[in-house]
This record gives structure tokens, sequence and C-alpha cells, in this order.
């Protein structure tokens, strides 16, 4: 035996039949083993033609008796043995490699793997790596294989984390969710055409709330693209909608700075960047001197103080006043420190719009809700008996439905969002933070009213509201105010929460009471379905970023939503997800229903099919347990949540009760 041969068992003795063929893996490389007239043979299983796999063809027998491996794809021919084709064409035919029959089974020999060759992606794989891209959530496939390979080397040395998802869309939702949890990108991996395709409502999402993501497509081959081969579409025409940055990499390509500028265009932009990667480029070799990139020396401080005339127009107006109240969007999360600072210091409550519920935990005695459509009484009261409105990072979108006659201070990093909708009174372009903090310091004796206790009055108004409406019953299932006071009750005040959309959700923006929680949800797009991809992104984040660590993951969905990436429970259970999915199951669309009875149409085709989710989740391998009475809803969310890994508790709730 040559010690420059690496055996390999391949098959059982009695594993293959006479006369046929099998694909196998003999250490990285995949190999057609076959058996005819007795005897085995072994050939690399890629043909030379367009890469059909040999081991998944047939052994035909010519008029001679003479054995031929015959290709599944175009009919092409290989002797067994030699790897020639008739004719014997050295140029077209295969390499075969020594086999052994031993007594526990069949062994292959190869050549000891050679060094590996650094290629472009490589290069770009390490410079995402060095901007922070720790996590790529995708599936990997015939045209993006070069690239999960360059995925896979980083995965192995520890560099990046790698998940296999059911459906690309689960995977750009998981990113976003990864994306607004952290503020960091991760990326999503799919292969060309329908793959990429599968990609774009996650990513419309991310785009639309300003979360950073990274798409990574592979692609037809450079010498193909155009004609309409198998596969072939225009990605970066079909991405260009929705994505910042959107380019080809190409062999002439600088692979480095392409890398540098799709992270730096994702933070830097707050939106979606796109590498499109052509099959046959994905493997071509490095330079030897190419050097990853990195962010070093490419990202500013953004923490840039207003132009003087604007903000002192607005602190003139903030002086004032007696009776200010603050808004606070999703925009302002970074800043939420500052802000709470600033509106001790001037006694005034803060609501936030409903992507930005949870930026202020609602026991602090500034906080007064949600404003608008999901929000409480609370914030409305206070949003009418102001006498100036100041709103940070919020997009007045019309959920929201911010006073417009009332005079409003708007503050925002992005000029386009001031004064977007309506005129302004005081618009202040300006981070966030630096802006609040120098209205404090300016502000030397302020003399507005504390509203404080109001505010602990309204709360007290509100709260027994929410009681009253616990004792609601109903035969159809359990009322939201009764399961979200328990889900208050039992979640960690330092969970992320990722609620989908729908009655499950405006029933969490109204009774979920935060205490420290993150809110992660569809907010300008509104997709159903986002809330368990989001979460499984989310836990990624507590898995790979320090900050994050230890914290609890939550879902919470509709029946109609989690229906829409229900096979991602067995992802979560393949990687040990531990993530507790709360799911309302009412048997229809029920905001829709809600919707066509408002409009005064008839309810038409709302109603779901569903099998036991409890039942699934444990098919799945999770746990999974079934609620139809409330005396049973503590013990049932405490014990999944208790849970270490996948679990999921099926509530049978009123569509009527919300």
């Amino acid at each position: 035996m040559s010690t420059a041969i690496e055996w390999h068992k391949v098959a059982d003795l009695d594993e293959l039949p006479e006369g046929r063929l099998k694909s196998a893996k003999a250490g990285p490389h995949a190999i057609a083993l076959s058996h005819f007239d007795g005897q085995y043979a072994a050939m690399d299983n890629r043909c030379p033609h367009q890469g059909g796999p040999l081991g998944e063809g047939s052994i035909e027998k010519g008029i001679d008796g003479k054995c031929w491996i015959r290709c599944p794809w175009h009919g092409w021919d290989f002797d067994p043995l030699t790897g020639k084709p008739p004719g014997g064409h050295e140029d077209t035919g295969q390499e075969t490699y020594p086999v052994e029959v031993r007594e526990d089974g069949i062994y292959v020999g190869l050549p000891p793997e050679e060094d590996h060759e650094r290629t472009v992606t490589d290069v770009m794989a390490e410079t995402m790596v060095n901007w922070g891209v720790t996590s790529v959530f995708g599936m990997v496939g015939h045209s993006n294989l070069g690239l999960a390979d360059a995925v896979r080397r980083q995965a192995v040395g520890g560099n990046m984390t790698y998940y296999g998802i059911r459906h690309e869309g689960a995977a750009s939702f998981a990113c976003s969710g990864y994306a607004k949890l952290t503020g960091l990108p991760a990326a999503c991996l799919a292969i060309a055409g329908p793959g990429a395709t599968n990609l774009m409502t996650g990513l419309w999402d991310a785009k639309v709330d300003r979360a950073p993501v990274l798409a990574l497509t592979g692609q037809v081959q450079v010498q193909v693209f155009g004609p309409g081969v198998f596969q072939d579409i225009d990605l970066k025409a079909a991405f260009a909608p929705v994505t910042k940055f959107s380019q080809n990499v190409l062999a002439s390509s600088n692979h480095a700075e392409l890398a540098n500028l799709a992270c730096k265009s994702a933070l830097d932009n707050m939106d979606v960047a796109h590498l499109i990667f052509p099959d046959n480029v994905q493997t071509m070799p490095a330079a030897e001197d190419a050097k990853a990139g990195s962010p070093k020396g490419r990202m500013a401080d953004r923490r840039i103080m207003p132009p003087e005339a604007s903000f002192n127009e607005a602190l003139s107006a903030l002086k004032s006043a007696k009776r200010p109240m603050i808004i606070v969007g999703y925009g302002a999360k970074a800043a939420m420190g500052d802000i709470i600072s600033f509106a001790e210091r001037i006694n005034a409550p803060i609501a936030t719009t409903f992507k930005g519920k949870g930026q202020i935990p609602d026991n602090h005695p500034l906080a007064a809700g949600v404003l608008g459509r999901s929000g409480t009484p609370i914030a409305s009261w206070f949003m009418n008996e102001c006498d100036l409105i100041i709103a940070l990072g919020s997009s007045f979108s019309n959920h929201t439905g911010i006073e417009k006659s009332k005079p409003i201070i708007q503050v925002d990093f992005d000029p386009l969002q001031l004064g977007r909708f309506h005129e302004i009174d005081f618009p202040v372009l300006g981070e966030i933070g630096v802006t609040v903090n120098a209205f404090s310091a300016a502000i030397k004796t302020p003399k507005m009213e504390n509203q404080s206790d109001e505010i602990a009055d309204r709360w007290k108004i509100w709260r027994a509201e929410k009681e009253n409406r616990r004792g609601d019953a109903s035969e159809k299932g359990l009322n939201s105010a009764v399961i979200f006071d328990v889900v208050s009750t039992l979640t960690p005040n330092d969970a992320v929460i990722a609620v989908d959309v729908g009655n499950n959700t405006y029933s969490f923006g109204r009774y979920f009471e935060c205490k420290g929680q993150s809110v992660l949800m569809s907010g300008y797009l509104g997709s159903i379905g986002f809330s368990f991809p989001a979460a499984m992104g989310a836990w990624a984040a507590t898995q790979d970023k320090a900050e994050f660590k230890g914290r609890k993951v939550v879902s919470i969905s509709g029946d109609g939503g989690f229906g829409q990436y229900a096979m991602e429970f067995t992802t979560a259970v393949q990687y040990g997800m531990n993530i507790t999915h709360i799911l309302l199951n009412n048997s229809q669309l029920g905001k829709i229903s809600k919707e066509q009875r408002a409009g005064d149409w008839a309810v038409w085709q709302t109603d779901l099919h569903n099998p036991s989710f409890a039942g699934f989740a444990r098919a799945c391998g999770g746990h999974g347990m079934r609620v139809t009475k409330a005396e049973d809803l503590h013990a049932a969310i405490e014990a999944a949540l208790a849970y270490d890994g996948p679990s999921l508790v099926e509530i049978i709730s009123d569509p009527d009760l919300i």
C-alpha cells in the first residue's frame, strides 16, 4: 500500500448491487463508485461536460460486452477502469482511483488533499469577518458552492456561524431581526434565480425599517449572462430597488474593496447591500498579495451637532413650554439613555411609536406607553394635553397619528425624515443623543410642570380597564387581555421579543407592559411571517455578540403568521435555538376578518385549516403545549420559557376579544 494514498471507506460490502452505480464521499471528494462484472471501480463524480453527477447515471454494456458509465445528464460515456471515453480522447477523460475490497467494506484510495489555494471568495469572506459579519443564514446550492466553501472555511476557523434554513425568505427575515436588535449586519446566502428572488420580502423589510443587511447571491457563469440559460436572471436589475449597493463580483474586480464597500454601505446607509457571485468567479485563485479589507479608517463618527440657528429656535420653543411631551420612534433606539435623562430634566412624559415599543420600560415614572392604533389611552391623553411635541427618530407614520396641529420639534439624523409628510415648526438635523444632551445643558432652570403624578394616575386607570377586560369570557377561546397579562408577568425583563402582524400584534401593543425587553417587528412593511425567522436572527445575535449573551428570545404570532415559515421550527431544533414561540390560534386571519366586517364586506376566505401546532412542534423535536383554559396558561408558558431549546405554546384564542 502506497504511503502517498489515503484510504476512505465509501460503502459496505452489500451496499452496492452488481450492475449499479452510486455517488459517495471520499474525504472532501465526490466519487462515482461502480460495481460490474464482479469488480468495483471509482472515478471523479463530476462529468467534464457540464458537471453531471456520474454516480446517478447507469452502467451500459456495448455490443462487444464492454461496460461503460453513462452520465445521467447528456449521455457521455466513460470506461469505469480507465476513465477514458469511447475513442480514448484524453482531454475529456475522468480521473480514476484505486479500490480495495476489505472485510469491513469498500475503500477508495485518494492522494492526500493538497493545501487549499486561497480564492477571491476567501478574501471577501475574510473581509466580511473583519467588518463584524459573523452570522450567515442561507441555503447552499449549485451556483454558490465556491462562495459557500469560503463561508465554511470561516466557520471551521471559528470566525463565522452558518445556519442552513428551509426557505431563503426566512434567511433574509433572520438577518433583518439580527440587524434590528444589534444595529449590525448578518448575511443571507442564496443561489441564482429563485433562491435569490426568495430573499426579496425579508430584504424589503430590512430596507424600509433601516436595518443593515448583506445579501450574497450565486449567479450563472459570466459567459452565459443574458441569453436566458437555466436560472439566469439579471440579479443586479432585480435587486436594484431593494438595495443601496448591488454589484457583480467579476474576475477583474478588486475583491476586498467590493466587500469593504458592501459592508460600509449597509452600515452607513442602514440599508441592504448585495454582492452577486458568478459561479466561475467564486473559485478563482486570489492574488498572492491579496489582503482582506477591514473597517479601519473607513467609518466616521456620526455624533453630529445640529446647526446653531435651528437648534436655538427649537431651544427657545422648548424653554417656553409648560407641558412638553416626547415621542420616540425606532430611529431613537441608540440614544434612549440620553433621551430618558433629558426627559427627567424637563419632567416630560415619553410615549413611543409602536416600532419604538420597549425603548423605555413601561414602569418608568415618565413612560406614557405606545401612541397610535396599537397603543394605549395614556399616550393619547398626554398628546392631547401637551403644548409641545418633541419627536425624536419618528417617521410620523399614519399608524402612529402624531397630532400635526401641535407645535413640534422634530430631531433626526436623516434630513429626508424632517418634515417628510407635512410642515414641522422646528426641524432639527443632528444626531439625537448629541442634540438632547445639548438641550439639557442649555436649560439651566427648567420651568415645566412635573407630570409624573398624572402619568401614574393614567396608568392606574388603564390597568383597571385591562383588569376589567380580563374578565371577558368566551367559548371560542382565551381573550388577549388574559394572554398578555400572563406573558407580561413571565417574560424575563431582558428578553428579546419578535412580534408578527395581525390581531395578536395589536393586542401585544395594548396589553403587554415592557420592563426592559427589546421588541422587534416588521414595522413599515408589516409582513406576516416575520416573527419566528426574526427570532432566529435574534438568537444568533445572543450567541456571537457579547452584549446580548444570555438574553431569552421570545416570538409571538398568530396561526396565519407562524404558518408562513413553520418549517423553520426544524431549523431551530437543528441548531438548538432557545426560542419560545407564543402562538395565538384563532383558526383564521383574524385581522382581515375584522377589516372585512368594518368595511361592510362579507367575511370571505379568511378561515384556516390548522394542524395541532403543539403536536407539530413535538414532531419536529421541540417542546409543544396546547392551552384552551385560562387556568392552564401560566404553567404552560412557564414550562416553555424554562425549556432549553425551541418551544411552542399554542393558545386557542377568541378572534373578537382582542
